[in-house]
Parts: structure tokens; C-alpha cells; sequence
């Protein structure tokens, strides 16, 4: 089992920075892909960026290809996703979401994914 909890969240002017993260329970979460998702208002939850297990592998949307960068710290239990050159476009719901222990490899579908934080609101101004 997996417990997830986001943090970072606020408002943020265009083009400005802001960094997430998402620290992890379960003495799993070592052996677990990562991902982050978001959602706006109306819209489909939408893939943001995954990591795999070991953080060697990372894989983006192409929106934020170049602004966004994922990371994580096994030996903290947390996952980061530093945001830049952000966009009101990038206004949304942010969630970290954990892949079942046998799933290592950073994968852009909700499907592969068994655990979810509850959120944190991200709204940029232009």
C-alpha cells in the first residue's frame, strides 16, 4: 500500500517557477514508477510526466517537454516535478500517482497507475 501527499501548489505569474512534490509511504515506493497527471477545469485528466523506479527513465507530454523536469529521491520517499517557463495553460489540478510495486517502468497511462494524492492546485496568471 501507498499513500501519496502533493505539495507546492499556489499561484504562480507567467513564466515564473513553481516546484512540486509528493512524498510517498509504504516501504514500497523504491520499486514503484511515478507519474504526475493534472487536470483543468472541464477537461480529462491529462498525463504530465512519469519516472521510472530507479529515476534513470523519464518520459513527458509534449506541452512541457523542456519546461518541466520530474526527480525523485528514493531515500526521502518523495518525487519532485519542478516547473518553469510556466503557462496559464498550465492552470490545473496536479496529482502524484504511484504504480504498483511490478510496474518499474515510467509509463504515460492512467491505467498503470494504482495510487493517487488527493491534488494540489496550480494556477498561473498571465
Amino acid at each position: 500500500q501507498v499513500q501519496l501527499v502533493e505539495s507546492g501548489g499556489g499561484l504562480a505569474q507567467a513564466g515564473g517557477s513553481l516546484r512540486l512534490s509528493c512524498a510517498a509511504s509504504g516501504r514500497t515506493f523504491s520499486r514503484n514508477a511515478m507519474g504526475w497527471f493534472r487536470q483543468a477545469p472541464g477537461k480529462e485528466r491529462e498525463f504530465v510526466a512519469a519516472i521510472s523506479w530507479s529515476g534513470g527513465t523519464t518520459v513527458y507530454v509534449d506541452s512541457v517537454k523542456g519546461r518541466f523536469t520530474i526527480s525523485r529521491d528514493n531515500t526521502k520517499n518523495t518525487v519532485y516535478l519542478q516547473m518553469n517557463s510556466l503557462k496559464p495553460e498550465d492552470t490545473a489540478v496536479y496529482y502524484c500517482a504511484a504504480a504498483p510495486p511490478y510496474k518499474r517502468a515510467a509509463s504515460r497511462y492512467k491505467g498503470d497507475y494504482d495510487y493517487w494524492g488527493q491534488g494540489t492546485q496550480v494556477t498561473v496568471s498571465s
